[in-house]
């Protein structure tokens, strides 16, 4: 499977002088267009996508880089991620460091106002009714990161891009898969008739 990303807010708390960054990396339930109208889909995700074992070890990156130093981590409490009714909500509690320092300037100032989470799915539904496919995900087998990010523009970039060829390969495979069952089907009520003949 890929991993995709998916781009979501992120606000900011000052508590007792603690540099605190939250938001809703997942908002459940929440019909999303991935891609436009012209080439895409409707994507949302269900409450019970997100299960202990995806969010066992998630860190906060910043851009997703692996070589910018790692913002919080749920691996040391610093990063928590929560279900509930609305969807996966993200907390962290920044270490007072200079990139971290200069990460939270950065979001009071409005500079970064985004947050991405990168995911890998494991169980999915399409449903082709309609002029834009629709993609349910049931079930996400890993949380990769989530990431403050520069810009919402994403969806301009390879990562959506791949996420709209994963839906090109799933839609044709499920084509394959209905011509395949129609001609099992012709197949048997054929060696049916042939068999009534005898």
């Amino acid at each position: 499977m890929k991993k995709e990303t998916r781009i979501a807010e992120v606000r900011l708390e000052e508590i007792d002088d603690k540099m605190i960054l939250e938001g809703y990396a997942i908002v459940y339930d929440e019909p999303t267009l991935i891609g436009d109208e012209s080439y895409g889909f409707i994507e949302s995700i269900s409450r019970s996508a997100i299960t202990d074992a995806a969010i066992k070890d998630v860190p906060m990156k910043y851009n997703h880089m692996d070589s910018f130093l790692i913002i919080a981590r749920t691996k040391n409490g610093s990063l928590t991620l929560t279900s509930d009714d609305v969807g996966l909500k993200v907390r962290a509690e920044l270490l007072d460091t200079q990139s971290n320092q200069d990460i939270f300037k950065m979001v009071k100032s409005g500079l970064l106002d985004k947050m991405s989470f990168a995911f890998v799915v494991s169980e999915q539904e399409w449903n082709r009714d309609g002029d834009i496919p629709k993609r349910t995900i049931r079930k996400i087998e890993r949380l990769y990161d989530v990431s403050i990010v520069d810009t919402p523009a994403y969806d301009k970039t390879s990562i959506y891009a791949r996420s709209l060829e994963a839906m090109d390969l799933e839609l044709k495979t499920m084509d394959l898969a209905e011509q395949n069952k129609k001609a099992e089907l012709i197949r048997k009520k054929l060696n049916l008739k042939i068999k009534i003949g005898e």
